[in-house]
């Protein structure tokens, strides 16, 4: 799951084995209290099952508004397509994982992260490529 501000570029990422409400809920306080203030005046999903049930009665605990973006217009949801295409591109690849690496995969996707929030203040000059070090960390 993603999560991106549309003002600052700040983002946050939770792998989860599934895309479902209860991994939904879970993702909002932590993306929320990590990387967004803990309240936002406008939060906008995609309508997906891990926007539903127990993520839609806690979701007016951190924003003021809450909108579901409208099926088949693509430029609602460009921000988090552009920032999910660069994460497979930079970081994790395009290839698909099983559980078991959920684990690990986190581990470089917060390393990318940090990397990441390190490059927007100058996002507009230089585009510098992610480290090659981060190949270093524990993979299974």
């Amino acid at each position: 799951m993603t999560a991106v501000d549309l003002c600052s570029r700040e983002a946050d990422v939770m792998l989860a084995p599934a895309r479902t409400a209860h991994e939904g809920s879970r993702f909002l306080p932590q993306s929320m209290d990590r990387r967004f203030d803990h309240y936002v005046q406008l939060m906008q999903t995609d309508g997906g099952p891990e926007c539903k049930d127990h993520f839609r009665t806690h979701v007016c605990n951190y924003c003021a508004r809450y909108r579901i973006a409208r099926p088949y217009k693509k430029n609602e949801q460009a921000s988090i397509e552009s920032f999910n295409r660069t994460l497979r591109k930079e970081c994790v690849g395009w290839g698909k994982y099983h559980q078991e690496e959920i684990t690990a995969l986190t581990l470089v996707v917060e390393a990318f992260l940090e990397w990441y929030r390190g490059q927007l203040p100058r996002q507009y000059s230089r585009r510098v490529g992610f480290p090659t070090g981060w190949r270093s960390l524990p993979w299974p």
